[in-house]
């Protein structure tokens, strides 16, 4: 979790042979009662509690627009609880903000922050434990409704009614005040998700001719110098305005009295604490008090910000939005057709709408967008994404989107990447980047994982040489986190170099997912010297503790060592030794053989979840949730921990973990994510464990095989074919896999081909009551390593 300091594509149909071939079958449209079930099952309250922190505001698909309200603004310290804004707990709201993150453990973002408010108004925010004061409101969860693409709230201390729904680059309010009140609106420049002095450089507001609103503003914090513009238009012109500096100016409730001057003059301000005050005078019954607000966003410019609100929503029809918005997310969650019992339905479904937020949108309608070198670019041919957690989303994520997502949208991703590499100012490709913006958070240069996976995958339509090459440049950038070291030593020596043992891990995997790519393009040069540089892992395994840990640069491990630790002055990245030292996805099997063979292998994973943990041990670890023993749950580097049993001969001791994990983990309630979403990686995971098999290891074009937890579930595939899971028997007391078949064939191995998803066909799986210790147990049935490459 990163809270580390720091034109479409159509596939060619195949013969009508191969369609017959492994039970494939042509994608028949999805039945429009299809559509509205998977629609209706999704909750986005779903993590808002707890530490999820997802939001439940109105945004479309990969949206650049997620409009959302936020119950409090925190200072930076505190400011970890309400990295969405919102936290379900809470019974104020502050606003109505434009921009945020789903699932993160690092606070930003909230731009352009909307209140109504019916009668006295004040600039004051107050305080949000005692909702009313301030313009801070009160509200109750009985008159909320979140939906994908919209949400609604009655605001208790003035009867406003507000709802809100989203296109892709502008958000779309519907105020309903009450009669004879005056009405206005608060446009908050001030806040974001966290506050401290000077988070705001300077920002802008202007009252056009038109009664159009622009403005802009540039803030410091996760991501330093970040730029956004923005464009405000009204069902009825505002009657009157007042633009304020309240870092300048006398803090007026309502509007000034007489003697002093008069901020309605005002046709433009800068500075670094704006807010604006419009009147929209007193609402007539015969019209419902209702007002329409469009408020579009831009990368680029206020005139980029106008087209966009022009482009998109030109009109002020919210029913029509609403129901564009609606139609997206049907066809997007008609990827994956489940049949299960309703809270099932409802916990999956809800993750797959929270995987189809991100990477977001990232650019105007004409193409311009803001790069990492603060330049305005043009995306030709493709559309610019940004907001990429790779550190998390490399995982399970971005392997998820390259079955439930077009090909046209999986090339816009990498296309995406390769943009910021080309553009950045080290030549490197994007760590952890939003808005256009690098902000270094996290280790590895996870990028490379999810170009290499897309790649040997199939997807194409961007430049494959120059695509390995900027993989390359990447993991030979000196100045980052210890890579001059790690090439010169082949690992990170912890008294150069923090965290020394995840980042050699880490780095490893990296290489060998550029070993695979290169060896798939011909490029055996490349594919030698990464595939070298992939062994890397057993520098950092110590023999003598069965542990992954640090060296210093003399070639001795750190001393003392204690594999309960974690924190940022310890050998791991948001974790212990507990945790890192199974992470060797690209060669389980050599992680198996350096520690003696399968039976010693599964000891040490089941100490890992049978271990009795005081969980205050992590109390400064805010990520490290979701504890089982030391597995935690709520944090990456564990995620994979469970599938290991499968390379170690045991399927079925994995399948005994998958159980307790989805039954503690996850549920279908507010606070039903045991950790940050973070961008969609809990929620990957647990779509793929629904299925039955995870990728353990991205670009290996395999997936691990677990154990199912729907009945039945179809994914309808980006190249028009069907892939069925069916679980037999799938009841309470049978938790185990008894047989396993491929299109009616039974298939004796813990894994399957992405190949083999792609053509279409059935998985069935036989559930039953006591585990088959024979099943995939042989080493030729056993997921890929590189040792047996």
């Amino acid at each position: 979790m990163p809270t580390h300091p720091r034109a479409r594509v159509r596939m060619p149909l195949l013969p009508l042979l191969l369609c017959a071939m492994a039970g494939a079958t042509v994608t028949a449209p999805v039945a429009a009662s299809e559509a509205d079930r998977a629609y209706a099952a999704v909750d986005p309250f779903i993590g808002t509690g707890g530490e999820g922190h997802t939001f439940p505001g109105a945004v479309v698909p990969f949206g650049m627009v997620q409009l959302s309200p936020d119950t409090r603004i925190q200072a930076r310290k505190d400011a970890y609880g309400w990295a969405a804004g919102y936290r379900y707990d809470d019974r104020s709201i502050v606003g109505f903000s434009h921009t945020h993150f789903s699932g993160t453990g690092h606070s930003d973002l909230g731009d352009v922050l909307v209140l109504p408010v019916s009668g006295d108004i004040t600039l004051e925010r107050g305080d949000p434990d005692r909702p009313g004061s301030g313009y801070t409101a009160s509200f109750s969860h009985e008159t909320e409704i979140a939906e994908p693409g919209y949400y609604a709230v009655t605001l208790d201390n003035t009867g406003i009614r507000a709802e809100l729904t989203a296109s892709a680059r502008v958000g779309v309010h519907r105020y309903r005040f009450p009669a004879g009140k005056p009405a206005h609106l608060l446009v908050d420049l001030r806040t974001s998700m966290y506050d401290y002095p000077g988070k705001v450089l300077w920002s802008r507001l202007r009252m056009h001719p038109d009664g159009t609103v622009t403005g802009y503003r540039k803030t410091r914090g996760w991501a330093p110098g970040r730029e956004l513009h923005f464009a405000m238009r009204f069902s009825r012109a505002p009657s009157g305005h007042a633009f304020h500096d309240t870092e300048q100016d006398v803090l007026y409730k309502g509007f000034p009295p007489p003697g002093h001057q008069d901020p309605r003059q005002r046709a433009q301000i800068e500075g670094r604490q704006l807010v604006a005050a419009l009147d929209f005078g007193r609402p007539a019954d015969a019209d419902g008090g209702e007002l329409i607000v469009k408020v579009a966003i831009s990368p680029v410019s206020e005139r980029g910000a106008i087209a966009n609100l022009d482009a998109e929503v030109p009109d002020f029809d919210f029913d029509r939005v609403r129901a564009d918005a609606r139609e997206q997310w049907k066809k997007a969650l008609s990827a994956i057709e489940i049949d299960a019992p309703e809270a099932d339905r409802t916990a999956a479904y809800t993750a797959l709408y929270h995987a189809l937020q991100a990477p977001s949108l990232f650019m105007d309608a004409d193409g311009r967008y803001r790069g990492p070198d603060n330049a305005i670019h043009v995306a030709e041919g493709f559309q610019n994404h940004s907001t990429f957690s790779l550190w998390d989303t490399y995982r399970a994520l971005h392997p998820l989107l390259t079955l439930v997502q077009p090909q046209r949208r999986n090339n816009d991703f990498i296309r995406s990447l390769l943009a910021a590499q080309r553009q950045s100012p080290y030549g490197i490709l994007p760590v952890w980047s939003f808005h256009g913006h690098e902000t270094w958070c996290m280790i590895g240069y996870h990028a490379v994982p999810v170009i290499a996976d897309a790649y040997l995958k199939g997807i194409r339509g961007y430049d494959a040489d120059a695509a390995l090459e900027a993989m390359v440049a990447s993991a030979s950038y000196g100045p980052y986190d210890g890579l001059a070291q790690y090439m010169e030593l082949g690992y990170v020596p912890i008294d150069e170099e923090g965290e020394a043992a995840s980042k050699t891990l880490e780095y490893a995997f990296d290489d060998w997912t550029i070993a695979r790519m290169a060896e798939a393009m011909g490029r055996e040069d490349v594919a030698g010297d990464f595939y070298k540089r992939a062994g890397n892992w057993r520098n950092a395994f110590d023999p003598e503790t069965g542990f992954m840990r640090a060296r210093n640069r003399d070639g001795g491990f750190r001393v003392p060592f204690d594999p309960d630790a974690s924190g940022y002055g310890t050998d791991y990245t948001e974790g212990n030794a507990w945790q890192y030292s199974w992470y060797v996805p690209q060669d389980v099997a050599g992680l198996i053989a350096a520690h003696g063979g399968d039976a010693k292998l599964v000891e040490r994973i089941d100490q890992v979840f049978d271990a009795e943990v005081d969980p205050s041990v992590f109390a400064h670890m805010e990520d490290i949730t979701g504890l089982i023993g030391w597995y935690a749950h709520g944090n990456e580097p564990s995620h994979h921990l469970a599938y290991l049993y499968a390379h170690a001969g045991q399927p079925w001791r994995g399948q005994e973990r998958l159980a307790r994990i989805m039954a503690t983990q996850y549920k279908p309630t507010p606070d039903g994510l045991a950790g940050n979403d973070d961008l969609g990686q809990m929620s990957a995971w647990y779509l793929f464990t629904a299925l039955g098999f995870y990728p353990v290891a991205p670009a290996s074009n395999e997936y691990v095989i677990g154990r199912p937890f729907l009945p039945r579930a179809t994914l309808n595939l980006p190249n028009g074919r069907r892939f069925t899971v069916v679980a037999e028997g799938l009841e309470p007391g049978h938790g185990y896999v008894g047989a396993v078949t491929l299109n009616g064939e039974p298939l004796p191995r813990s894994f399957i081909r992405h190949e083999e998803i792609m053509a279409g066909g059935e998985l069935r799986f036989r559930m039953q009551a006591t585990p088959d210790t024979d099943w995939a147990s042989a080493p030729e049935q056993r997921p890929y390593s590189m040792s047996h490459r």
